[in-house]
Parts: C-alpha cells; structure tokens; sequence
C-alpha cells in the first residue's frame, strides 16, 4: 500500500508533458503485445488447417472448429465451405453427387504445384453442425459458400449451384473468380467403358474360335437378310409373336435414349460426361426410331416417309444383289450387240 501511494504522489509531481510521454509507451507496450498475440494465434490456426489438409483435402467440421477456423479473426487465408446433408437417413442424392465433384476438386488443389495455405477446403454436414446451419439462416443442401480472409462473404460468395451446376471445373472458376487462385482439375481416370469393350471383343472373339472350323455363316448374305426378315410379317393384317417382342425392345432402346437425353440435359454433372451421354442418348433415338420406321414401312407398302434407311430395300437389294447384277451385265452385253461392238471386239 505504501509502494502504491509513492508512486501515485510521483506521478501526481511529474510534468504534463512526462505523463503524456509515459502515457503512449504503455499503450505501444500493449498494442504489440497484442499484435503479437494475433500473430501467434493466427500461425497456430494456419498450422492446424494444414496438418488437416495433409491427412485430407475436405476438412470435416462441427459448430466449433467452423466458428473459431472460418468465422473468428485473426484469418489470411480463403475458406471454401460445402454445406450437405450426406447421412443415409437424409436421402440427398444430389449432394452425394455434388460431394464428388467437390472431392475431385478439392484433390486437384492439394496435390497440384501451385497448392499453399492461401485457400483450405472444408465441408460443414448438418447432422454435426446443425447450429451452423441456424446460425446462417440456411434451409437447403448442398450449398458452397466461400469466407474471405477479412470482412464477412457477399452475395456472390455463394455459388449459384442452381444455374451452374456443381462440375468440379465450374466451381474451380468460381474460386478463381473469388480468390485469385486457379485450380486445374484433375479427374481420376475411368476405364469402365475399356473394359466393356475389352469383353465384348473377348467374347465375339471367343465365339468365332469355337466356331473356327465353320465360319460359312458370316459369308452368307442371303442368311443374313433372311435373319431379318424371317421375324417380321410382310402383311399389316398380322404379327409374329417374336415380332411382338422385337417391337417392344425396339421401343424400349427409343425410351432409353430419350431418358439419356433428358439426363444429360438436366444433370449437374461433369459436361464432357453429360455431351457423351447425349451422344448415346441421340444415336439410340435415331438409329432405333429409323429400324421402326423401316419395320412399319415394309408392313404398310404404300407409306412413303423413311429416315436413315428403310429395311425391306436393304435386305431386298442383299438377296437380289447377285440377280440385279447378273441383269446388269446382260443388259450392258445387249446394248454393245446391238451396235456391232461385240463383233469387232471378238475379230480382233
């Protein structure tokens, strides 16, 4: 008490301008100590994101490590935030799907040159953090929400997944957009169609090997067209019963082409998947479409329209094929006759 006092009597002695002096190097003092403080937390929080981000390239969180990673200052760095909704019980397909494309995304940052602690990626699931969601106003799923390292996100922080869709290489532009930080995506490699192929060419291969010592049939271009037509009626008052069958598989590839064309139309996914799909979706709905055509055509011999092909001329010109030449060249022996060319030809 007494140290108190004789220090509050020396303060009281000292001259104005002292005290003012004394005054500012205590709030320096302060100031960088808590200057220095901030600097240390913030190096501790950046060194936690990046051991998360060596273990994973989607960092999971709860309400508290959002808060005090995303929401709460000091920040330098960029925070991507998937909002979903992946438990079985919820029954979101489509963030199942936006999920992957945000895994692929996130895996191209990480593992690409340019990857620094400048940008983290992290996913927020409602059923761990259902106060985030509250504290956000937020009442759908998925959703991408970029933090900027200072101020609070603006509107078009948010991305606007239900005009553009959730393709990794759409929301790698928008980070760009938002970050100056550009993401070239990487996707895993999908063999499943080389491998489909690799069967099927197996097993035709493996058919004609069994067949090796009797492979007449393939040759033959009267049974081929007969094979054709041998199932369908040539009269529209009946129907085979196989035909009956082959209609229905033929109206069944036209739905699946359409299906694939309405899916390649209305996914979000990746878009050099979506333009295969509608390549496969439209060449089903021509190719068949035309094969119905041309059946319907060859039973009602006085419809003129076709598209393509029309089946009863092909197969026709198959089995004729041989007769319209032997024609051919008769016709052609004729005309030489007729002129005296056949003559001059056999006296020379």
């Amino acid at each position: 008490m007494a140290l108190g006092t004789r220090a509050s009597r020396w303060l009281l002695h000292l001259p104005a301008g002292s005290c003012r002096l004394l005054v500012l190097l205590l709030l320096c003092v302060q100031l960088g100590g808590g200057q220095k403080k901030k600097e240390n937390l913030l190096a501790e929080k950046v060194e936690q994101l990046m051991e998360w981000s060596s273990r994973r390239s989607v960092i999971r969180m709860n309400g508290d490590k959002f808060r005090r990673f995303v929401k709460a200052p000091p920040r330098n760095y960029s925070v991507i935030v998937m909002f979903t909704a992946l438990q079985p019980q919820r029954q979101c397909s489509v963030c199942r799907q936006a999920n992957e494309e945000y895994q692929v995304l996130a895996n191209s940052w990480r593992y690409s040159s340019a990857f620094s602690n400048k940008l983290f990626f992290t996913i927020v699931d409602y059923d761990e953090g259902a106060d985030v969601f509250q504290q956000l106003n937020m009442n759908s799923a998925p959703t991408f929400m970029h933090f900027p390292p200072k101020g609070k996100p603006k509107r078009a922080d948010t991305f606007d997944l239900q005009r553009i869709g959730f393709a990794a290489e759409q929301l790698a532009k928008w980070i760009a957009d938002r970050t100056d930080v550009h993401i070239r995506v990487f996707r895993p490699p999908n063999y499943s169609g080389t491998i489909a192929l690799a069967l099927l060419v197996s097993l035709v291969g493996g058919l004609l090997y069994l067949r090796r010592n009797n492979l007449e049939f393939i040759y033959n271009k009267t049974g081929w067209a007969m094979a054709a037509l041998s199932y369908i009626h040539g009269s529209s008052q009946a129907q085979f019963v196989a035909e009956s069958h082959i209609i229905l598989l033929l109206n069944a590839a036209i739905t699946m082409g359409m299906v694939l064309l309405n899916e390649a139309a209305t996914s979000k996914g990746d878009v050099g998947k979506r333009r295969i799909i509608c390549l496969v979706g439209l060449g089903l709905v021509v190719f068949f479409f035309s094969f119905l055509l041309s059946i319907f055509r060859s039973k009602y011999h006085g419809y003129p329209y076709s598209f393509i092909f029309a089946m009863e001329q092909i197969c026709h010109a198959v089995i004729t094929g041989d007769v319209i030449f032997q024609r051919a060249r008769a016709n052609i022996i004729q005309v030489f006759e007729n002129h005296g060319l056949c003559q001059e030809i056999n006296t020379k």
